[in-house]
């Protein structure tokens, strides 16, 4: 099968932005508006590789922190926190030695960082560290400035072309606060701690969506209106799934989408007639991961790193981020309407556990390509 040729744009905010800037541009433009990027759609390279190259470059920053969970053969990524460490910033590198199929390049990685003078930390004792967090921290004259970005997909250039991803660039100082007490505990120098923006795995994150799913049935019983809507790769954690059948009987619509593994049955009566599941499969490979609770009115968007298994809630630190920037939200409350639009073909999953491809509308019209539409728009807006 062959694709036209697509290339992703550069995010809106960032057109004007030097990629090769030395003095900070990329900085600028991130303290004016929090941006939301969509990968493919946004290009990686311009933003979040941008990102970090120019935190490299810029003779203000101080240091970076970074998570590396897999990224490509030749990183610019890694090149720049190198480049950073030679300059004299403070750099601390996160490095999972345990990333499937990676092992060995991470630990190439490892020794290559350790050599430039980058303090390269293997996270905690028994869980991988499966988050996609970066920090940077800028003297700005008259105070210390913070910049942060959080992803729902992996520092790679290169599957950043091919998969379908969210992530944030922010100078919100909660939320870089936050950010950085989280890398303080995962370098070992600071305890456990509470985050005003952040669910953390494996302490905050099931029973702060399952807290959620509870405020929804509550919100339903007293006649308040209540919602559910989740976007993963994968659905198989029973409680979870519990919580999700317990608001299904409260009456309240859930909308799922999959693109692997979902132990939730869907559509049986007196269990889960209230969710529907779908999932989208073609170009790209859907991997970001949003959370949305109705929250009587009071909308609630997560996104972040973290699939509901075992491994990610049990076994591995990730993290979820409360979107709360008015144009950030607005643009995932849409995206969310999309993926759950009947306009667009997907594959639903059947009472009978069997998924069914469905390509035409009641009248027997074409539906549209989710990613094609999203391309086109894309395009247009360039």
């Amino acid at each position: 099968m062959k694709f036209p040729n697509f290339s992703s744009r550069t995010h809106p905010s960032l057109v004007d932005v030097d990629t090769d800037s030395t003095t900070g541009e990329i900085f600028e433009a991130i303290k004016r508006k929090e941006i939301l990027l969509h990968h493919p759609y946004d290009s990686f390279t311009s933003s979040v590789v941008s990102f970090l190259e120019q935190a490299a470059a810029d003779p203000k920053v101080l240091a970076i922190k970074q998570t590396l969970y897999r990224t490509s053969g030749d990183s610019p990524i890694v090149d720049a926190l190198i480049d950073a460490a030679s300059a004299g910033k403070q750099v601390l590198a996160l490095v999972e030695l345990r990333a499937r199929f990676d092992e060995l390049a991470n630990v190439r990685w490892a020794r290559k960082l350790e050599e430039a003078g980058v303090h390269v930390v293997y996270g905690v004792l028994g869980l991988k560290t499966h988050a996609k967090l970066s920090l940077v921290v800028r003297d700005e004259g008259d105070r210390l400035m913070r910049y942060c970005h959080i992803g729902t997909g992996n520092y790679n250039p290169k599957t950043a072309r091919q998969y379908e991803d969210l992530g944030i660039l922010t100078a919100d100082p909660e939320l870089c606060d936050d950010l950085s007490r989280l890398f303080n505990q995962l370098s070992g120098m600071a305890p456990q701690t509470d985050f005003r923006r952040l669910l953390v795995a494996p302490r905050t994150l099931r029973p702060g969506l399952i807290e959620r799913i509870k405020r929804e049935i509550a919100h339903a019983k007293a006649g308040k209106p209540a919602g559910i809507r989740m976007k993963l790769n994968s659905l198989e954690d029973e409680n979870i799934i519990d919580a999700l059948y317990d608001a299904s009987e409260a009456g309240i619509k859930v909308e799922i989408v999959v693109r692997g593994i979902c132990a939730l049955r869907a559509g049986v009566p007196g269990l889960s007639e209230n969710i529907t599941v779908r999932s989208y499969l073609g170009r790209f490979l859907e991997h970001s991961r949003i959370f949305h609770f109705h929250n009587a009115g009071h909308d609630e968007i997560w996104i972040g790193s973290a699939d509901m298994m075992h491994r990610n809630l049990d076994r591995r630190v990730e993290t979820l981020v409360r979107i709360v920037a008015p144009a950030s939200h607005q643009k995932l409350m849409v995206l969310l309407d999309e993926l759950t639009s009947e306009k667009f073909g997907a594959w639903f999953l059947q009472e009978s556990n069997e998924w069914v491809r469905q390509s035409q509308g009641p009248a027997g019209e074409s539906l549209q390509n989710l990613q094609e539409f999203l391309i086109a728009r894309s395009k247009a807006a360039q």
